[in-house]
């Protein structure tokens, strides 16, 4: 019996997917939108030592393991499969596999070992380091001419993602009420795309911050090309050391994420004192679902008896939590409710005026990108190497499904400094 085979009988024959073993079996529909191919046997050692989804991680980043066709598809169909492995499998597969199979292999080398106090300055900006200083020219392949790494805003499914992240950008400036003459501070102000149309359409000034350094270089290009050099002022600095206040209006687009729940207080309190009286803040991040708890059993495997396990986090949850966004995407990432958000700006002196949701423009921006990365694949992996490219097509995708099913959300929070009763907001939206 072929080791695909072997594969089916140990999922109890519920393969979603079609599999292709190196040994030239077969399994699953043959009409099934996306393959999965195993193409050495250093997959299975994967798999069994770690079961779920940070064993098949590393499978796919290493090479051991292929998605081809539909990745999409594919993803749902693993979101919707209860793996449960029938042990008495097992046996037959190591007996196929030979001696060896369950020594441990290192995982792949672009897995993150961050070491030091998580959240401290030295370990965020290594962990910032590792997400984003990899090559400005990959980032321009995947995200497009903006280079605008979070989610666009589209007033129609067939929008560019160029048009939908002007929007987004438009779409904030309004909601600050920017007007000429004021000061705007961006935290994690990535390659300077928010500052460029704020002060290029607004007529505003501005210091954006980052802590990659890929990043700052190339904003403080992009920002002279521009003509703004004198009006916008990129930092290689970390928001906590930013003392140059008041600002009129201060945009964190993408970087709450990186705060962690033990410094959102002080995120909170920082930015209140940056800000003058009556001035605004748009918080703009991922958040996880009210109803959802974090994974305590993520990547572990729970035995259920003598003869079945179920592989605790086998689905590709893309929630920042998760061991494969860890170790892979966002060292030390966290997701927070909005309610929590919301509550936690009101207790530090800011006054929520506004919440919205940006669930479904979020999937819309992420096959975007995408595609982008497979229309450039040879390019980027000529850029980043292989495995970091696949990193970066697995998590994209399984986020897009993710938001698309309602497993993570993304909130534009917009709060102001409120002074003696005043806001300084107008009676109704203008945005």
């Amino acid at each position: 019996m072929g080791l695909a085979s072997l594969v089916e009988r140990a999922v109890g024959g519920a393969l979603p997917v079609r599999l292709e073993v190196y040994d030239g079996s077969r399994a699953g529909p043959p009409d099934a939108p996306a393959t999965v191919v195993i193409r050495r046997p250093e997959a299975f050692t994967r798999l069994l030592t770690r079961p779920g989804e940070l064993g098949l991680a590393r499978a796919y980043v290493a090479g051991d393991v292929d998605l081809e066709g539909d990745l999409f598809a594919l993803l749902e169909s693993l979101d919707d499969l209860e793996l449960r492995v029938d042990l008495r499998a097992i046996p037959p597969i190591l007996r196929a596999l030979g001696p060896g199979a369950l020594r441990p292999l290192p995982p792949p080398p672009e897995e993150a070992r961050l070491s030091g106090r998580v959240h401290s300055k030295s370990r965020d900006r290594r962990a910032v380091t590792h997400h984003y200083d990899v090559s400005n020219e990959f980032y321009r392949l995947v995200l497009g001419p903006t280079l605008t790494y979070s989610c666009a805003v589209f007033s129609s499914p067939e929008d560019s993602l160029e048009v939908a992240q002007t929007n987004k950008y438009d779409l904030i400036c309004r909601k600050l009420g920017l007007q000429a003459g004021q000061r705007l501070l961006d935290v994690g102000c990535g390659w300077g795309g928010m500052l460029l149309h704020a002060a290029g359409r607004y007529g505003v000034s501005g210091v954006g911050v980052t802590l990659s350094r890929e990043q700052e270089e190339l904003a403080t290009k992009r920002v002279a090309e521009a003509g703004l050099a004198e009006r916008i002022d990129i930092r290689l600095q970390d928001y906590r050391d930013v003392t140059d206040g008041p600002f009129d209006a201060i945009s964190s687009i993408g970087m709450f994420e990186h705060v962690g729940r033990s410094r959102m207080e002080a995120y909170m309190r920082r930015l209140h004192d940056l800000l003058r009286p009556e001035g605004r803040l748009l918080n703009h991040a991922i958040s996880r679902p009210g109803y959802t708890q974090p994974d305590t059993t993520r990547g572990r495997a729970v035995a259920l008896g003598r003869r079945v396990l179920t592989a605790a986090g086998s689905r590709f949850t893309s929630r920042i939590d998760s061991d494969f966004m860890q170790r892979y995407v966002f060292p030390d990432g966290e997701l927070h409710e909005v309610g929590v958000v919301v509550s936690m700006l009101n207790e530090t002196g800011f006054e929520v005026r506004h919440v919205e949701n940006l669930r479904e423009h979020y999937p819309l921006t992420l096959r975007r990108w995408v595609a982008n990365l497979e229309a450039h694949w040879d390019e980027a992996v000529e850029l980043v190497g292989a495995g970091r490219a696949r990193v970066w097509r697995l998590y994209m995708a399984a986020s897009a499904v993710n938001f698309e099913r309602g497993n993570i959300e993304i909130h534009q929070v917009l709060a102001v400094r409120p002074e003696g009763g005043r806001s300084g907001m107008p009676l109704r939206p203008s945005f």
